[in-house]
């Protein structure tokens, strides 16, 4: 499941998976969520498979399909049977697109669009009372945002001149100097996963090491003394694998020894699993029982206690 986004080009627009609004979960108040498309990271617990990608993708929704053999017909290159696994081959598929043109029942559709910066102020600013009165906003996340900084960062500043509150949404492995100059004058909040600790074990997980991220975090939240923004370390709670205690202990020295004193954690969340079948991806730890479960609440109230004990307030939502 490793995506090359070295041809990523930050300056062409990066495709949109999804706007999402009224959501509760990406920070404060009532706020709409941009999600955009590609990863530098290959994190193996990924809740958004569809977002590793920089590129368009077909998904197939079994409970959709009616079974009217349309897609079969007009695929030239025999990629589509109820035979394989994932019903599309994609070694075969070329993404041509004509199956889903001939698809009745949306079955078939395509992950990714692009999107111009207007077309997407347009399709949120009318959701701008609901941020006024509840204290919200919007939120980049995908995905990684950075890979386009130049996009983002004209994106962002058009929102602040509507008076929007913005919050991104980072795995903080972006290039500092750029960031600080192109993005962070037109942030509100930053809310940046710290994962791991130790390199080797991020590197085991996410594919790269966390050196620079690291490091980003430390400068920005350096940065964030002046008061212009705030920024919040995320860690997500995968079980057996994000939340040992070896891993818990370790992030919570990093966050005092950084003296930071809010954060937040996220529960492990089992529906990520649905849409690796609708990508067509064998995920490595779709028998593993423990991710496939929604988190066991016990441990997350463990956890939470040891956060506090140290003095670390959690933000949840």
């Amino acid at each position: 499941m490793k995506y090359n986004n070295n041809s990523f080009n930050e300056f062409n627009k990066p495709l949109v998976i999804d706007i999402k609004v009224n959501s509760l979960d990406d920070g404060p108040g009532i706020r709409t969520v941009i999600f955009f498309k590609g990863c530098n990271l290959d994190c193996i617990w990924c809740q958004n498979p569809e977002s590793k990608s920089s590129a368009i993708e077909l998904l197939y929704e079994r409970d959709k399909c009616i079974g009217c053999n349309s897609c079969i017909d007009s695929c030239t290159l025999n990629a589509i049977s109820p035979e394989n696994e994932f019903f599309v081959d994609r070694t075969k598929c070329k993404l041509c697109l004509e199956c889903v043109k001939a698809c009745p029942s949306t079955a078939l559709s395509i992950i990714g669009k692009e999107m111009m910066i207007n077309d997407i102020i347009h399709k949120i600013i009318k959701y701008k009372p609901f941020y006024d009165i509840s204290g919200g906003g919007v939120t980049l996340s995908g995905g990684e945002p950075t890979l386009s900084l130049e996009f983002i960062s004209k994106l962002l500043k058009k929102l602040k001149s509507e008076g929007i509150y913005t919050l991104i949404e980072t795995n903080g492995l972006f290039d500092f100097r750029r960031f600080k100059s192109l993005i962070l004058p037109f942030l509100d909040v930053i809310y940046m996963d710290i994962k791991f600790i130790n390199q080797e074990v991020h590197k085991k997980y996410c594919g790269v090491s966390n050196k620079v991220i690291l490091e980003n975090f430390s400068k920005l939240l350096d940065l964030s003394s002046c008061g212009k923004f705030t920024i919040i370390p995320r860690t997500p709670l995968i079980p057996n694998i994000t939340d040992t205690d070896e891993n818990i202990q370790s992030i919570i020295q990093f966050l005092k020894k950084n003296e930071v004193h809010t954060a937040s954690i996220l529960k492990n969340n089992p529906l990520w699993l649905e849409k690796c079948d609708k990508l067509g991806i064998s995920h490595p730890l779709q028998n593993d029982h423990s991710v496939c479960e929604f988190y066991n609440p016990d441990k997350y109230k463990k956890i939470k206690a040891i956060f506090q004990a140290s003095n670390i307030d959690l933000i949840e939502f």
